[in-house]
């Protein structure tokens, strides 16, 4: 019971640390960029990276936590590849209307959910897909707006969909498979993804907002801002890794779109951004879905913990029957030996 405790407190700690500093850094990056008039997401992407990997590397120096080896393959691959699931999301919100992006983000469960089941053979109870279902159409009502269309935009989606479906599964499924940390995987990863979008982002960045970030005028503000967004980083990148790990892919997301209630809740609050009844409506149901799907995975989970206890009580019940009846017969050939020894004497 005491294991249990511990690994539901840190799941608890790990979703809360992932709310609230996912919630923060948006506010911070929206100032940044709305009203500051830094529009170089994928670049600042790049920095974040850098930032949490040399953070990690001082907590690794101080012997806050050990390096584990991982395949150098694996990971060169799994790095590039989150690196240009990101650089695609920001490409798809760059060449598509901010409500076709927020449809683009909705897909990635059940794509997500489509790929485990094919390929990881991972089931999902229909009232899990229920409560998936009624998240999405929540966080639809409240985000998304208005849908054009166009060929480029849509590759470009889709690409961000199924990269960044593949990526968070593996995230899940290195962790689990070759049993090291979120640290220690995000500490392996790290640079590749920095390098990647430190490369590609000014382009990128150049290619969406038709300005360099290298000719941009940094005032203190901004740069102000920028650490900040910089070190509140850290904690994101590292509170992905350890929600994946700890939980699921599909339950990332679902705290993500948690996330977006939220900051459109400070949104309203604390940037005076408009706020309609829609906008509360469909709040109100994504919390309902959530909150279903939290009760209902909540629920699975201890029934299979049941059924496993109830498993290896069934196993331990069948070896002690088993071995009574090999004492029991043991005895019985002893008693018959005796037996024939007094008939003989």
């Amino acid at each position: 019971m005491g294991e249990i405790s511990s690994f539901q407190l840190g799941v608890i700690g790990a979703l809360f640390l992932s709310v609230a500093s996912s919630v923060s850094i948006v506010i911070c990056n929206k100032a940044l960029m709305s009203n500051l008039g830094f529009p170089f997401a994928t670049t600042l992407t790049s920095w974040h990276l850098m930032v949490t990997y040399c953070t990690l590397h001082v907590a690794h120096r101080l012997n806050l936590f050990e390096s584990k080896p991982i395949d150098t393959k694996t990971v060169v691959l799994f790095g590039i590849l989150n690196g240009i699931s990101i650089g695609f999301l920001n490409l798809s919100l760059g060449f598509n209307s901010v409500g076709f992006y927020q449809m683009t983000k909705l897909a990635i469960i059940p794509f997500t959910v489509m790929l485990e089941t094919i390929f990881l053979n991972k089931q999902f109870s229909s009232r899990i897909r229920l409560s998936l279902f009624l998240l999405l159409v929540g966080v639809g009502i409240a985000s998304v707006t208005d849908l054009q269309l166009n060929l480029m935009g849509t590759v470009l989606s889709l690409l961000a969909i199924m990269t960044t479906c593949v990526g968070q599964i593996l995230t899940n499924t290195i962790q689990k498979r070759l049993s090291v940390s979120s640290t220690q995987l995000l500490y392996q990863s790290a640079p590749f993804q920095a390098a990647i979008l430190f490369v590609s982002g000014p382009f990128l960045d150049q290619c969406l907002t038709n300005k360099n970030v290298f000719a941009y005028k940094y005032s203190p503000v901004v740069l102000a801002f920028i650490i900040l967004s910089c070190l509140i980083s850290v904690s994101v990148n590292f509170s992905t890794f350890l929600v994946i790990g700890k939980t699921s892919p599909v339950t990332y997301q679902v705290l993500g779109h948690l996330k977006t209630c939220l900051v459109l809740g400070f949104g309203y609050t604390l940037l005076h951004d408009p706020f309609t009844e829609r906008n509360l409506i469909g709040i109100l149901i994504a919390i309902g879905g959530m909150g279903l799907y939290s009760y209902f995975c909540t629920q699975e989970s201890k029934k299979k913990q049941g059924d496993l206890c109830l498993g290896s009580s069934q196993i331990k019940d069948k070896e002690t029957a088993a071995l009574l009846a090999g004492v029991h017969q043991d005895k019985e050939s002893h008693e018959v030996k005796k037996s024939s020894k007094d008939s003989v004497v």
